[in-house]
């Protein structure tokens, strides 16, 4: 079987246009028509009414952070499940990560545990739509309006999904995303701040670009630590042709996981990310957890066995509170995570590129169902 890999960038819209463009005529630096086209689109995709493209996903959680005004010793409620840029973020902005583990089924921070992590030093909550799936924001927005907290959501892999009608991006003060390129969108490296929030908006805007004043002439006298936080023209360029065709994309992504539940319906010991019927899973990845009594054989074992058979796999995320980085950073790692600690044990990713056809995702689940012990 010819090769399969967990995901590959899409690029057939105006991508190779557009770059064109900005070579043609020189304009490939973060100065160009595109920057200021890809912001504005995005933030109508989403919804929103700013959005400040930067250099990629986790410089736009810390540029949403510093924006917010989060600084040393500040602590940020965070999910344990997740990318470890998440926590990341936090630390470069001198706040504390503080951990939560995930609900057993949509995988997103548990929400029931996330108020007994609350202190006085506590600034943000910072929610991950974990694979796609948004979170509870509702309760979230509810906890932090209840200790006058703000909400920063990572949404990194969650491009166009929705939650009670309303799309990511609109659901907190401000969402973070990013456009790598394995992600729904993409840009090859890139990210986004959205925001319906001027004060924070105009804020970014300073940060990500050197703290030069928004509004005066520019006389090389910075008044604050900035960053070089901007995103090219040509990245622009490309991300404005992803937009165009979003919800194409997004589409497709849904389908590989109606196509992957179909083909493996009733297979005992495979369990897929249960989606709450009041959102929209975009799926960024299709993830299973082996249940290895019930499967008959080990998480590793079917990996194995599909890499040798030309399917490309991931492992998932290990759990924040094992991460040596952190720990040595000063983080409470105590606790027991169980939930986190059974889907970094026991789950992988499939293939989940939004070109994947279904006689790819059929031959990709004969290979699991075959592979089955009795």
């Amino acid at each position: 079987m010819e090769f399969i890999p967990v995901c590959e960038p899409f690029l057939n819209g105006n991508e190779l246009k557009y770059v064109d463009d900005c070579l043609k005529t020189g304009w490939i630096s973060s100065s160009g028509k595109y920057v200021k086209a890809f912001e504005e689109s995005f933030a109508a995709y989403c919804g929103a009414r700013y959005a400040v493209g930067v250099t990629n996903g986790t410089v736009a959680l810390h540029l949403a952070l510093v924006a917010a005004g989060v600084g040393k010793g500040d602590e940020v409620i965070m999910p344990n499940f997740t990318m470890i840029a998440t926590a990341f973020a936090a630390c470069y902005a001198g706040a504390i990560p503080v951990f939560v583990d995930a609900d057993p089924q949509t995988w997103n921070i548990d929400i029931r545990k996330i108020e007994e992590k609350i202190t006085s030093r506590t600034k943000v909550i910072m929610p991950v739509s974990i694979f796609g799936h948004p979170c509870d924001m509702d309760e979230i927005n509810a906890l932090a309006q209840k200790y006058k907290l703000i909400v920063i959501e990572d949404a990194a892999e969650s491009h166009g999904a929705i939650y009670r009608g309303r799309k990511v991006g609109t659901l907190a003060n401000i969402t973070s995303f990013s456009f790598f390129a394995n992600k729904n969108l993409t840009t090859g490296e890139g990210g986004m701040i959205v925001t319906d929030s001027e004060e924070l908006y105009k804020k970014a805007l300073y940060f990500k670009n050197m703290c030069f004043p928004l509004d005066a002439p520019r006389n090389y006298l910075h008044h604050d630590i900035g960053f070089n936080y901007r995103i090219s023209n040509i990245h622009a360029a490309i991300g404005l042709a992803q937009v165009e065709r979003a919800d194409e994309y997004k589409e497709m992504r849904i389908t590989n996981h109606m196509l992957y539940t179909e083909f493996l319906y009733g297979v005992q010991g495979i369990t897929f990310q249960q989606s709450r019927d009041y959102v929209t899973n975009v799926f960024w990845m299709n993830s299973i957890i082996i249940d290895p009594v019930k499967y008959g054989k080990t998480r590793d074992q079917l990996i194995a066995h599909l890499n040798e058979c030309g399917v490309d796999t991931r492992l998932l995320f290990k759990g924040m509170n094992i991460q040596p980085s952190l720990v040595s950073y000063g983080c409470d790692c105590s606790g027991d995570y169980p939930v986190t600690d059974w889907l970094s044990e026991n789950g992988f990713y499939l293939p989940s590129g939004s070109a994947l056809t279904r006689d790819n995702i059929e031959s990709i689940c004969k290979i699991i169902i075959d592979y089955k012990g009795n």
